[in-house]
Formats: C-alpha cells, structure tokens, sequence
C-alpha cells in the first residue's frame, strides 16, 4: 500500500511541476509512460534549417546564446508584443520588459500560457529554461533576481530568438 502512495505522490509532483516537456500518458497495459509534448507547429530538423538563419538555428533549435549587448532588442522598450522567431507566436509583451544589466532583453512574465519551462543542465547544474509553448524553442533561461516589486523573476531572452511587432501593428500568422 505505502508503494502505491508513494508512486502516486511522484506522479503528483512530476505532473504539479510543469518543467518538463515531457507528458504523462497511459499506455494500453494501464501504466504511466512519458512521451515527448506534441507542438502545435512542428517542422523537421531540415525544415527549421531553412526558415532560420545559421544564428537563429543555433539558439532556437540548438539552445545556444547570443554574446551579450548583441541584440537590437536589448534597448527596444516601445509598446509592443515580442513573437517567437521561429513560429511566430507572441511570447512577451514588452511592458514587462526591464534593463537587467545582462547584455540580454529581460521580461519579469511572459504571456501566460505561451512560454514553458524546463529544465536544462547544459552548464553543469539545473537551470530553469524557457521555451515557446507552441513551437518548442529555445528562447532563454529564468532567474529569481527580477524585480522584486513584481514577479521576482528575470526572463533572461535571446534577442535572436525574438521579433518586434510594434502595438497598433497585426501580429503575423502562426508559421505552421
């Protein structure tokens, strides 16, 4: 009895903690198997070759990071809703944007629903990344040193991995 507690409670927190963009499913025996999410835009590896320039492939696709104080973005603060470059879908708005003195744009939020978290070790320890919620890429990682007087969390976004659309302007169809 305590093994099946104790089985249920993983799969309570492994489901509770979203960092991951692994989903739990049942298989045909009855039993718990992760299987990898399922985009809603979803391209062969050759596919986004062709849509993103060699910079963009590396950080979207290949979670790379620009160098610092690179991005045009980094100092764009007018109104407006950042999209992913990859598929388009919008990520951040950019009145949540701050100078965090990275070299990156920063965001404390992003639009609910539309950026994920999980969880990277890329650099030897776990850091928090984040990627777009409809396409699967990489955009940055998150941090707890934000501005306190909102979330506390510093959206730490590779420029490259984002385009501008300025408020007033229509915001570009998915790029399914």
């Amino acid at each position: 009895m305590i093994k099946y507690i104790s089985i249920a409670l993983i799969a309570l927190l492994t489901i509770s903690c979203g960092d991951t963009p692994k989903e739990l499913a049942i298989n045909s025996s009855g039993e718990e198997i992760q299987q990898e999410k399922k985009y809603e835009v979803t391209k062969t590896d050759a596919q986004w070759k062709e849509l993103l320039t060699a910079e963009e492939y590396d950080v979207l696709r290949k979670a790379g990071t620009e160098r610092p104080h690179t991005s045009p973005l980094n100092k764009q603060y007018a109104p407006g809703t950042l999209i992913c470059a990859a598929c388009k879908a919008p990520v951040y708005e950019n009145e949540y944007k701050f100078d965090s003195g990275t070299g990156w744009p920063s965001y404390d939020r992003a639009i609910e629903g539309q950026v994920e978290r999980d969880v990277d070790y890329k650099i030897g320890y776990a850091r928090t990344e984040l990627k777009c919620n409809t396409c699967g890429s990489h955009l940055g990682h998150e941090f707890n040193d934000g501005p306190r007087k909102t979330t506390g969390k510093r959206h730490c976004i590779n420029g490259i991995a984002l385009d501008f659309v300025p408020k007033g302007e229509e915001l570009p169809a998915l790029r399914k």
